[in-house]
């Protein structure tokens, strides 16, 4: 018979073994918490930062996707606009809400009961000033940019940067027919979509900041807070410059019997 002279391993019965699934829950939980704070993100992204293979996180993200508390946005490559969109991840609003955002809720009382007292003036001056910081923070990255469609594409990532999910996309370049270019400034997420559901001024006041940013009027052409799937912003970029097709004339020539008498 085999026998080791190694003594045999002391197990600490006063410290309990967390179960196979307990440690799969905290690890969701930590992967969960990582897209709150770091979302809109890549699952590679994750991995570096938790130190989890990609195939682990990837498990995560999937299983966190089917209980409805993480969704997939895709991210055309906003420099060249080639390539597959990449794939990023952000709290739903099922999952903002099993994280608890009492904070919302709160904030909508208050601004329901500040209408009460103020009336509605205040909620827009309110409002106003909260998107005129937003636009203090964003300016200094625009400084600089002339063209119109390098200043959205600067907005967009700048959106992006505070959870936003922003993209942007030519419209009317590659159609004959088209008069006017413009840019969709595109919002895939709203961590406020609720508050601005309740009171639409935050939308308005949003859409004059990028107005204000960008130095053109722009139109608003739908909201998350209203049903859209995406907050779309249209900006108007100038003419289409491509030609025209030119209009086929066919020459008809008469003859002399065919003259009318």
């Amino acid at each position: 018979m085999y026998s080791s002279n190694k003594p045999a391993p002391v197990v600490d019965s006063a410290r309990p073994v967390p179960a196979t699934g307990e440690i799969e829950e905290r690890t969701r939980d930590r992967v969960l918490y990582a897209v709150l704070e770091d979302g809109p993100v890549s699952a590679a992204e994750l991995g570096e930062r938790l130190g989890f293979t990609p195939a682990a996180v990837r498990r995560h993200l999937d299983a966190l996707s089917k209980e409805g508390l993480v969704e997939v946005k895709l991210i055309a490559n906003q420099r060249t606009g080639a390539g597959r969109p990449s794939r990023r991840y952000v709290l739903s609003h099922h999952g903002q809400s099993e994280m608890g955002n009492d904070y919302l809720d709160i904030a909508t009382e208050a601004l329901s009961e500040l209408g009460r007292a103020a009336g509605p003036a205040a909620i827009e001056a309110f409002a106003a000033r909260r998107f005129a910081a937003m636009e203090q923070r964003y300016r200094p990255m625009l400084a600089g940019v002339e063209g119109l469609e390098d200043r959205a594409e600067v907005l967009s990532e700048a959106l992006s940067a505070e959870g936003f999910v922003g993209s942007t996309r030519k419209v009317g370049a590659n159609s004959p027919t088209a008069t006017m270019l413009s840019v969709q400034l595109c919002q895939g997420h709203c961590p406020i979509q609720d508050l601005a559901r309740e009171f639409p001024v935050f939308c308005e006041m949003e859409t004059q900041a990028f107005s204000r940013l960008l130095g053109v009027d722009v139109r608003r052409l739908s909201t998350l807070a209203s049903g859209g799937h995406v907050c779309t912003t249209h900006i108007p970029v100038g003419r289409n410059q491509t030609p025209q097709r030119a209009e086929k004339r066919t020459r008809i020539k008469i003859t002399k019997q065919e003259r009318p008498r």
